[in-house]
């Protein structure tokens, strides 16, 4: 009898514990919810600062966009800035009489991101579309038009928008984490005239310093543009102009947690001048590639 008690009892006992042990599985699963392939973001910052050049003419933007992953590495998104450069390549008004007006970029892509290597080293293979709604923008000049105005990034004409394949290799090792990547257009580049071919590969390194939420961020690139232009005669913009340069960046990133976080970093370019006047330049005859301090807040959802 005693025997048949202890063994109702242990049988009771263990139903109780598969219950509680079934309810505290059930419990862990509602309490984490699935994570969402989608994911959005916004950002408000000091300046616009891509590949070292300034695309606000120094002024703050404002920029966001969305990102859907699939479990099986194929990924596509969009993300958006306000920018100003377009038009300020005209001074607001070409030299033919059309008011430029081009106030956002839109960039759209698309690739795939696998392990191919090994954990922590993902391949990542893409095609990004950079697009520039614009009114007012001329056709393209068959004259070189660096007479006309001294900015020739988008003086000729050509359509700003610009497509681009690029492949990366990402890394970990430790607290530091990167990629190493390569861009290649396969359209004019960023409006300048016979550019196809331009490509970009750079260097990006974060390291987690493991302290209130800090990362170092550095970062080194080069745009090789071909086909330089030469100027001569009477034209004041006489020489060489290569829009060739290399830039670089060094920041800190803070986490805040809960998705938002704040960056400030220092950038510069290697960017040339032809006589006394920047192969990029701002609407005051400044330099697009100088060095530059920015400041920005993002918000992941």
């Amino acid at each position: 009898m005693k025997t048949l008690q202890k063994t109702a009892i242990s049988a009771t006992a263990a139903a109780l514990l598969a219950g509680l042990a079934c309810s505290s599985a059930f419990a862990e699963e509602a309490a984490a919810p699935e994570v969402s392939p989608i994911t959005a973001n916004v950002t408000v910052a000091s300046s616009y600062i891509y590949r070292g050049l300034t695309q606000s003419n120094n002024k703050p933007a404002i920029q966001g966009g969305f990102d859907y992953a699939h479990e099986s590495g194929f990924y596509v998104g969009n993300w958006n800035s306000s920018i100003s450069w377009i038009s300020d390549s005209y001074g607001g008004t070409s030299p033919w009489g059309h008011s430029v007006s081009a106030p956002v970029e839109m960039d759209f892509y698309a690739g795939i991101k696998k392990e191919l290597i090994g954990e922590g080293f993902a391949s990542d293979f893409g095609v990004l579309q950079y697009y520039y709604p614009t009114s007012g923008l001329p056709g393209i000049q068959s004259a070189n038009l660096v007479n006309a105005t001294p900015t020739i990034r988008q003086s000729s004409g050509v359509n700003p928008s610009t497509t681009e394949l690029y492949a990366a290799q990402n890394f970990t090792a430790g607290a530091t984490t990167g990629f190493l990547k390569f861009s290649y257009a396969v359209s004019n580049l960023f409006g300048i005239a016979n550019s196809k071919g331009s490509f970009y590969p750079d260097l990006t390194a974060n390291y987690d310093t493991g302290f209130y939420g800090l990362t170092v961020n550095a970062h080194v690139g080069y745009q090789y543009v071909p086909n330089n232009i030469v100027v001569v005669g009477s034209s004041p913009y006489n020489g060489t102009w290569n829009l060739s340069y290399a830039d670089w960046k060094l920041g800190l990133t803070k986490d805040f947690g809960g998705g938002l976080s704040a960056t400030a970093y220092y950038t510069g370019t290697s960017a040339q001048k032809v006589g006394n006047t920047y192969v990029y330049s701002t609407p005051n005859g400044g330099n697009q590639g100088r060095g530059n301090a920015v400041v920005a807040l993002t918000k992941t959802f």
